[in-house]
C-alpha cells in the first residue's frame, strides 16, 4: 500500500532515478511548505525505505509523511557531513512540522556558576543572556532540556547536604523566568566549589569521587545513602553523555571556553565529528 501511494505521488521511477550519494530530502505539503527535512548517506536507499515502509510501528512516521506530502525534493551533496550541516540549517530555519530534534535550538539549556565573596550562585536556564549582569561562567548549551534539568536539580540537592541554600530574598536581583532556576549557597567548602567547577568543564569525572568523600562526612547524607548514590550516578551519566561530549567538541573546534551559543551548538557537533 505504501509503495502505491509513493509511486502515485512521486512517480514509479523516482527512487530508481536517485543517486547513491549523500544528500537531504524535503517533503512538502500541497501549499509548498516543507513539513519534514531528512538526511541520507545514500539518497536512493533512504527513499527506498520510505517507498516500502511496512505497517510496523518503526515505520509509522514514514507512512504519515508519504500520505501528508504533496511533493518531494531531493538535493544530492558531496559528503555525509555536508548533508548533516544542511539538514541542521534547514531544520533551524524552516522548523518543519514533523522535525522535532534541532528545530528549537533556543530551548537548549545551559548551566551557570559564579563564586561571590558571600555565596556561590548556580543557574539553569535556556536564556543565559538574561542573566548577563550576574557574571556567570556558562556551561553548554546542551541539547536535552529534561536531562540537563535533572542533572542540575540533582547537583543542587547534593550540595544542599554540604552547604546552606540562600533564601530567594537574599539572592542578587535577577529575572524571574519560567523554567529557569537560580540557587545560592552559603558556606560551600572551597574544595567542593573547585570540584564542581572542574566537573562542569567536562574534563574529568574524578571530582564526583571527591564530592562523595565530603558527603560521607555529613550525617544527613549517610542517613540517605541510597538516594545520594543514585544522585551521584545521575551526575556521572550526565558527565558522560553531555559534559564530556561538549568538551570534546569544543576542543576539536579549538574553543577554549565552556559554552557554545544555542544556534551554533548542533553545527559545531556536526563539523567536529571525529
Amino acid at each position: 500500500m505504501a509503495g502505491k501511494i509513493f509511486d502515485k505521488k512521486f512517480g514509479a521511477d523516482f527512487v530508481a532515478s536517485l543517486p547513491n550519494s549523500p544528500g537531504v530530502y524535503l517533503f512538502r505539503d500541497e501549499n509548498g511548505d516543507v513539513i519534514y527535512v531528512g538526511k541520507a548517506v545514500s539518497l536512493r536507499r533512504r527513499l527506498f525505505t520510505y517507498r516500502n515502509a511496512s505497517r510496523r510501528k518503526l515505520h509509522r512516521k514514514m507512512r504519515i509523511l508519504v500520505r501528508r506530502a504533496a511533493s518531494l525534493e531531493v538535493r544530492a551533496l558531496e559528503s555525509e557531513r555536508e548533508a548533516l550541516l544542511q539538514e541542521n540549517a534547514l531544520i533551524q530555519s524552516l522548523r518543519p512540522r514533523y522535525n522535532v530534534d534541532g528545530a528549537f535550538s533556543f530551548l537548549y539549556p545551559a548551566i551557570g556558576f559564579r563564586a561571590l565573596p558571600d555565596h556561590d550562585l548556580f543557574c539553569f536556564t535556556t536564556r543565559p543572556e538574561a542573566y548577563d549582569r550576574l557574571g556567570f561562567r556558562w556551561h553548554g548549551a546542551f541539547r536535552s532540556r529534561p536531562r540537563t534539568r535533572e542533572a542540575f536539580d540533582t547537583m543542587i540537592e547534593l550540595l544542599s547536604l554540604l552547604a546552606h541554600i540562600e533564601p530567594v530574598s537574599h539572592l542578587p536581583p535577577h529575572p524571574r523566568r519560567r523554567g529557569s532556576r537560580l540557587v545560592g549557597f552559603r558556606k560551600l567548602h572551597p574544595e567542593v566549589r573547585a570540584h564542581v567547577e572542574t566537573l562542569l568543564t567536562g574534563t574529568e569525572p574524578a571530582p564526583l569521587g571527591a564530592i562523595a568523600e565530603f558527603l560521607l562526612e555529613k550525617p544527613r547524607a549517610r542517613r540517605d545513602a541510597g538516594r545520594v548514590e543514585e544522585h551521584l550516578r545521575c551526575l556521572a551519566s550526565f558527565w558522560k553523555t553531555d559534559l564530556r561530549e561538549l568538551r570534546a567538541a569544543l576542543d576539536r573546534a579549538g574553543v577554549a571556553g565552556t559554552f557554545v551559543e544555542q544556534a551554533r551548538r548542533d553545527a559545531l557537533f556536526i563539523a567536529t565529528r571525529p
